[in-house]
């Protein structure tokens, strides 16, 4: 049990291990030799860290800007964080183990769905899969399911998620990356398709913010991470303007504030590029070594990657997609609670690595205008949904509390709405 448990929550919850321990699985199962092998596994593990690195980077630039953007306009409410329901769940409900072996659990099932249907994907995203099993889990105990009841009703519920998500979004992730080598696993994507329906009813294609045409002397924008430089220090400056020179002093230290946001912009940038250098060295190490798994153990499996997998096929549409999500939840932060809903603060995390996904889905089927209004409305969506869920969370003891990815919560509320009356079982 412990050898288990060890396994669960050191290994299988650290993606950058799992996907090397999977890239080494499908070299050996195309009888590599002992060096392929080796190599392919360390450098798909060495391509995560470069991404998660890269990440990284972004997070604590973010954070600081979720900090002046929150100052700066006098924001207060609840702040979405799956991660502090997983805290409370684990501590004051002894949820430790089952989380563990639900996250296990939901891996097995996505396996066989993977085998005996023909959604054909393997989901890779090992947090993902965590905060889903942390959702099941915590509602399944609401519900008044117990021991292997609750692990396998989590499990399947998961499950279904973990292999149904990916393949409803694969029509939109083939236009947008051409071929069918890898597909998408962040349980983000309910609100990735809201924004691709709205931009197909609003836009058009052909449009693409890719193909902006530039005059000669701004062709320099043309430069991904120079054009990203333009939009976020801008961004960065005025809203460090706005929340004042003695607040923004407390957390720039001895550098002059302006200069300290100035290079905070400047982080977000180096983190982007960090970022985009992991994901081409995952992809050229991860597909060719997941054939392995294909041939073998999955007819035909696809990989169900991270978001940031996405980012190199439309750098412009991230950052766009980050701006008008921004703008959706500022929208819905004010307009929700005029209908007794909670005040939802906008997470700038969720906002960039959600909202840029979503920004590529609404550029890859509505163009410019397609990613712009439905940017919004898709800001809008991911500020309802976590709305929605604090009211449950308050009858469940999770006091203003309330999570992020749209899926999970989709999830969630299958629990609370459905299960939970059937069973007759919450607090």
């Amino acid at each position: 049990m412990e050898i288990i448990n060890f396994i669960i929550n050191n290994i299988l919850t650290q993606a950058g291990i799992t996907l090397a321990l999977i890239a080494l699985l499908g070299l050996i199962l195309q009888k590599k030799s002992f060096g392929n092998c080796l190599s392919g596994a360390f450098k798909t593990l060495l391509g995560f860290m470069v991404l998660s690195a890269g990440s990284a980077i972004i997070v604590g630039s973010l954070t600081y800007f979720g900090k002046i953007f929150t100052e700066g306009f006098g924001l207060r409410g609840i702040i979405p964080s799956i991660e502090a329901i997983n805290g409370q769940a684990m501590n004051e409900l002894g949820l430790g183990s089952q989380i563990a072996f639900t996250f296990l659990a939901i891996f097995i099932v996505n396996i066989i769905l993977a085998r005996i249907t023909k959604w054909k994907y393997i989901f890779l995203t090992g947090q993902a899969l965590l905060w889903m099993a942390t959702m099941c889990t915590a509602f399944g105990y609401f519900a008044g399911f117990r021991g292997f009841t609750l692990v396998i009703i989590g499990g399947i519920i998961g499950g279904i998620f973990a292999v149904a998500m990916p393949a409803i979004a694969q029509p939109i992730i083939r236009k947008i990356t051409g071929s069918n080598d890898i597909a998408l696993g962040h349980f983000c994507t309910i609100g990735y398709l809201v924004e691709a329906g709205v931009a197909k009813l609003v836009g058009n294609s052909k449009d693409s913010v890719e193909e902006i045409k530039l005059p000669k002397q701004f062709e320099f924008l043309q430069d991904t991470y120079l054009s990203v430089m333009v939009v976020m220090v801008p961004l960065y400056i005025i809203t460090a303007l706005f929340a004042g020179p003695a607040f923004c002093q407390d957390l720039s230290g001895t550098t002059n504030y302006l200069v300290f946001t100035f290079l905070q912009a400047i982080q977000f940038v180096v983190g982007v590029y960090v970022l985009l250098s992991g994901v081409r060295l995952i992809l050229g190490e991860i597909v060719p070594a997941f054939r392995g798994i294909a041939m073998k153990l999955v007819p035909n499996a696809i990989p169900a990657l991270d978001c940031p997998v996405l980012f190199p096929y439309s750098p412009n549409a991230v950052i766009l997609g980050f701006i008008t999500t921004t703008i959706g939840t500022i929208i819905a932060m004010f307009i929700l609670p005029v209908f007794g809903l909670a005040m939802i603060l906008p997470g700038m995390l969720t906002n960039f690595f959600a909202g840029g996904t979503a920004g590529i889905f609404g550029n890859a089927v509505g163009g410019k205008r397609g990613a712009i209004i439905g940017g919004i409305v898709h800001g809008f969506f991911i500020t309802l949904l976590p709305a929605l869920l604090v009211g449950i969370f308050d009858s469940l003891g999770f006091v203003n509390a309330t999570a992020t990815d749209v899926d999970t919560i989709a999830a969630a509320l299958l629990y609370a709405w459905i299960i939970i009356p059937l069973m007759g079982a919450g607090q």
